[in-house]
């Protein structure tokens, strides 16, 4: 072997050793050659699994270097032109000649049998970007390393081959096709097939010749063993999970109202925080102070006491209850609200500044001192307003400064009272949930922007729960497990709309979504051998491309876009390939 390969080789490799060793995440070689070191491998889409680090090869961005003009004291417009010319660049392939040369440099380090080669220890795998230059438009070209025991036996070769989107299904490759690769590369004489498909159940919604985009989507996605054909739709025996992800604020939500509620709420904890307030627009035509004042004197109309008050508006939400609910099988709102809840319903309608709400309060406050209102509350309040009330009941009221922020937080402890009745009306209620379960839920004794982020919480959850409910009507025993998973998840995570929530799930309960729908995303497998020595082909068939460094030539007719208002299906197919050297 020539001595320039091995000398070749043995840089490489120990290059690579020392951005592992070193942990460095953007090293360049022989200045043309970017080495990324990743440690969860996003950019090949799952085609390959696991979630080891793994080097990545590209080519080196080009170096602008500005040419000789006349000097000018302000360099920093071209410096920052120069900069985005680079960034917008995106990852760059290296030719398919090139990147075999770096994958046999790799394989012949970790080959025993080969002792001019240093060894260099464990490497994590190589993946390297590819230009399809060759017939077979090859992507993407890997290697890693097979062990037996502690000692290296191999390494598996892996091929990833990409054509744009057509949606002539003749095109596409067949089963036998797939197995014919495979056994002619393995010489396999049993193969396993299995087959992957994923649903979009809820992305976007047609309505009166408009489509809402949504940020919330429920994808469903299934595995089945022994595929028959290409496309086939997934058996009732396949494994099934969704992935949920849920964004408040959806107008087409059964929990619209709720999300403006925690809207003002939000808005009201984050002025206290900054000391700057956004006011929403009210959506009463009464001012707050009017609408406070009515209030009152309903009450003192029916005569100082709240019982036959209470009654009538318990009576009068249960009807507007009772009839929400026949347009939604999610229902929040309560029946039993009692005086300071009312109040804080009035109040987030219409308040539009500070001085609203010292203004409402004062009012009330003066009511109660003076004996003309003795409203009912709910005994576990926990309110400022609603102890000063209770206290009312025993003529021994605390002295109540309605100055600086105290108004505001007063009314930000009636919003976070109210809505976590709500919130523990419908989950226990609904039995999905027990109080001890929503204990770090409903702590009153951390601080007030704590209560709101974890009610904030609460809240997305149930948004969530509302999907999986409504829309996809799912039983209760699902509904609980799922309730439990999330409600811990949230015990020690930030809020995050982006989280992607998981319910394993059986087909049955979903195939109505997708039985007659078409997959965005197809897969079928064939493999054989076992554990390390397991090879696999398989077929990618995606709506968007699973290679996000080179260009597509579009097989769509004019007059339609790629998966755009067409009922028909246009797919990028993706060809992974592997190969087993052995070195014994």
């Amino acid at each position: 072997m020539g001595s320039k390969i091995v000398s070749d080789a043995n840089a490489f490799v120990k290059f690579l050793k020392l951005c592992q060793d070193g942990n460095k995440e953007n090293c360049t070689y022989m200045d043309d050659i970017s080495v990324l070191l990743v440690e969860k491998e996003e950019l090949l889409h799952d085609i390959i699994g696991g979630n080891q680090p793994i080097f990545v090869c590209e080519k080196a961005q080009p170096k602008c270097e500005p040419e000789a003009t006349e000097t000018t004291d302000d360099t920093s417009v071209v410096e920052e032109t120069l900069f985005k010319v680079e960034q917008d660049l995106g990852p760059q392939p290296l030719s398919v000649m090139k990147a075999s040369q770096l994958l046999s440099w790799y394989t012949m380090a970790q080959n025993p049998n080969m002792p001019q080669v240093e060894a260099p220890g464990t490497l994590h795998p190589l993946w390297v970007r590819c230009d399809k230059s060759d017939p077979c438009a090859t992507a993407w070209l890997g290697v890693e390393t097979v062990y037996s025991g502690n000692k290296t036996s191999g390494v598996k070769l892996y091929t990833v081959s990409c054509k744009g989107p057509t949606g002539d299904e003749t095109s596409f490759t067949k089963l036998d096709e797939l197995k014919q690769e495979h056994e002619k590369r393995h010489h396999a004489s049993t193969v396993a097939t299995k087959g992957y498909a994923q649903y979009n159940l809820f992305c976007s919604l047609k309505e009166e010749s408009m489509i809402f985009e949504s940020q919330s989507s429920v994808i469903a996605s299934l595995t089945w063993n022994n595929v028959e054909k290409v496309l086939e739709c997934p058996p009732l025996s396949s494994k099934a999970s969704l992935n949920i992800k849920v964004s408040v604020g959806d107008m087409r939500s059964p929990l619209y109202q709720t999300y403006k509620e925690m809207e003002f709420l939000l808005a009201l904890a984050e002025g206290l925080r900054t000391g700057e307030t956004e006011w929403l627009e009210p959506m009463e035509t009464q001012s707050a102070v009017d609408l406070t004042r009515a209030l009152i004197e309903e009450l003192e109309n029916v005569g100082q006491g709240a019982p036959g008050h209470t009654a009538k508006t318990s009576e009068k939400q249960k009807a507007k209850t009772d009839a929400i609910a026949a347009f939604s099988s999610m229902v929040i709102a309560r029946g039993d609200l009692d005086f300071t809840e009312q109040l804080w319903e009035k109040m987030r309608k219409s308040v539009t500044s500070y001085q609203d709400i010292t203004e409402c309060l004062r009012i009330v406050v003066k009511a109660v001192k003076l004996g003309k209102i003795k409203p009912w509350i709910h005994k576990d309040s926990n309110s400022t307003l609603s102890k000063l009330i209770l206290q009312s009941y025993q003529q021994q009221i605390d002295a109540m400064p309605l100055t600086g922020l105290t108004p505001a937080n007063m009314l930000l402890e009636l919003g976070l009272d109210k809505i976590r009745k709500d919130f523990i009306n419908y989950l226990v209620g609904k039995e999905l949930t027990t109080l001890n379960y929503l204990r770090y839920y409903l702590d009153t004794e951390v601080d007030l922007q704590e209560q709101v982020m974890r009610v904030r919480k609460l809240h997305h959850l149930l948004e969530i729960l509302g999907t999986c409910s409504t829309f996809l009507s799912l039983p209760h025993d699902r509904l609980f497990l799922f309730t439990q998973s999330c409600l811990q998840y949230y015990k020690t995570s930030n809020y995050d709309e982006d989280h992607v929530f998981q319910l394993q799930i059986k087909p049955a309960l979903i195939s109505y979504f997708y039985e007659k729908e078409q997959p965005f995303s197809w897969a079928m497998e064939v493999s054989s051998g076992q554990g390390s020595k397991e090879v696999k082909t398989a077929l990618y068939l995606s709506d968007k491309p699973l290679v996000d460094h080179i260009s597509f030539d579009l097989d769509v007719p004019l007059d339609e876009s790629v998966n755009g208002e067409s009922e028909k299906m246009f797919y990028y197919r993706t060809m992974v390939s592997c190969s087993l050297i052995s070195f014994t």
